[in-house]
């Protein structure tokens, strides 16, 4: 995963579980805005999300941020 959509996720989780707690579940789509301005950003995204992981739709914040710490720590 690259940086920029590492550090993109991680800031989007932690804006959603502040604004709403820890039960808050996001989808891929959370993390752009409503139109396909970085299209490789988003199948970045999608791919990490559905082939690599098998995330269902929606996912709580706090497992994704998860995941992404286990991925950094490798």
């Amino acid at each position: 995963m690259t940086p920029i959509l590492r550090d993109k996720i991680l800031a989007v989780c932690d804006k959603k579980i502040a604004q709403k707690g820890d039960a808050v579940g996001l989808s891929f789509y959370a993390f752009f805005a409503n139109k396909n301005d970085h299209p490789e950003l988003l199948m970045e995204a999608a791919t990490w999300w559905i082939q690599t992981h098998q995330l269902d739709h929606f996912e709580k914040a706090v497992k994704i941020k998860s995941l992404i710490h286990g991925e950094s720590a490798k």
